[in-house]
């Protein structure tokens, strides 16, 4: 399955890449939603988080510490910023490549 993701991870499409390893590929959301605003995606393509496998923990993981060294690069460690995974439909998932949403530069609303 081809996603737009995988297209931006291969550089066929362009993209703001901000960090990019064997592992993971972040770059900035084209439609941003906060001052700071970068997905994070593994470059293996996982569909939704249902499909995450045991073998793709130390992936999942990867992206946690990536996510916090791009919000010091961009200035959002010590105000804040949010993390956020949607699954399928009803939460919001548009691209079916998992991926993680990195907000942060303003105040966030509470969403709990």
């Amino acid at each position: 399955m081809e996603t737009i993701f995988s297209k931006i991870i291969r550089h066929e499409i362009p993209a703001e890449i901000v960090f990019q390893d064997e592992l993971v590929t972040a770059f900035r959301d084209i439609s941003p939603q906060a001052p700071t605003h970068i997905l994070i995606v593994p470059n293996k393509l996982i569909p939704t988080i249902n499909d995450v496998t045991v073998q793709d923990e130390a992936t999942l993981g990867h992206m946690v510490t990536v996510a916090a060294k791009i919000a010091k690069q961009e200035g959002v460690d010590e105000s804040g910023y949010r993390l956020i995974m949607n699954c399928n439909s009803d939460a919001g998932q548009e691209v079916f490549h998992i991926h993680m949403h990195l907000l942060g530069g303003k105040k966030l609303g509470n969403i709990v």
